[in-house]
């Protein structure tokens, strides 16, 4: 981000995971400073900092104590619904769910595996993910089994998406798929750890037997998919894992290998809010509007995919 002082209204969406509809009614509404040159519009990068610096602090619990979520809230206190991920279909969510009940969701953006130890400690009620198992073939149910043991849940998806590798306009490296990763030629870009991106890249290396100490640039992070993107297309980096649709706003190519599974998961002790949910996500505004964004593909959305 040092290398740049401004951002177009693309660059910002795609920064902040929300859409660019999303960031002019921020403008419009004074929240981001921004300013035209010729007909595209900037933001200053400190200009977002600033902004993301103030939507973060209402988050920050006391210290030494826990988030007021759902489930942690004294008799008489507001409810306040705490949504984890970094996706935009969870941004669209949170813009559901507040019409829905009257208060303004607060969002996390960790990553998937991240965001579901917070769930385990009490610090988050609606979690989403995109966690690939290698040995059995499954997305997230593994994982929230084991990490959420003994605590009844329900797994619903919220969308499918394409994911697959990022690779520089026209693919000048002819990259094909995973295993051409750890070609000496190679430069990767990676996510950090606890992504649902960097558990995908891990399980297919260790399916295809390659060490991440044999991948050039393993050890390179950032922390979403345009950044990823963006290093790919700048050339910074030769191939980076991804969902399909920081392909676009990142401009850099992509090459689909996986059908990714995005859920989302809301312990059964919250029944009121699991209700509210699968009603949001089963929705035809809510699939009417994800259906429009590229790589985004509805047809699971709002169904339960497990629940103990």
């Amino acid at each position: 981000m040092s290398e740049v002082s401004s951002y177009t209204i693309e660059e910002v969406a795609g920064l902040l995971k929300v859409s660019k509809l999303t960031v002019y009614d921020l403008i419009k509404k004074g929240m981001i400073p921004a300013y035209r040159v010729g007909r595209q519009m900037r933001v200053d990068e400190e200009d977002l900092k600033l902004y993301k610096s103030k939507m973060r602090m209402p988050q920050q619990a006391p210290r030494h104590e826990k988030p007021k979520t759902s489930d942690t809230l004294q008799s008489g206190e507001k409810e306040t619904v705490i949504i984890s991920g970094q996706d935009v279909s969870m941004d669209l969510l949170s813009k559901h769910l507040e019409k829905a009940i009257k208060e303004t969701p607060l969002r996390k953006y960790s990553g998937s595996l991240n965001s579901l130890i917070e769930m385990y400690r009490g610090q988050c009620d609606i979690v989403s993910l995109h966690l690939y198992d290698a040995e059995t073939g499954q997305y997230n149910i593994p994982y929230v089994k084991r990490i959420l043991s003994g605590e009844p849940f329900c797994l619903i998806n919220a969308v499918i998406r394409q994911a697959g590798i990022y690779v520089q306009k026209g693919n000048p490296q002819n990259i094909q798929g995973w295993e051409d990763l750890k070609r000496t030629d190679i430069r990767i870009v990676n996510r950090e750890k606890g992504s649902g991106a960097r558990v995908l890249l891990d399980e297919q290396l260790g399916v295809l037997g390659i060490k991440p100490s044999g991948v050039k640039g393993y050890n390179d992070i950032v922390t979403d998919h345009f950044s990823v993107a963006s290093q790919v297309s700048r050339g910074q980096a030769d191939a980076g894992v991804g969902a399909q649709h920081a392909a676009h706003m990142g401009n850099a190519d992509f090459i689909p290998l996986i059908e990714e599974q995005y859920d989302i998961v809301i312990l059964k002790k919250n029944q009121k809010l699991l209700d509210t949910v699968t009603d949001i996500l089963s929705s035809k505004e809510y699939k009417s509007h994800l259906s429009q964004l590229n790589g985004y593909d509805t047809k699971m959305s709002g169904r339960i995919v497990y629940e103990t």
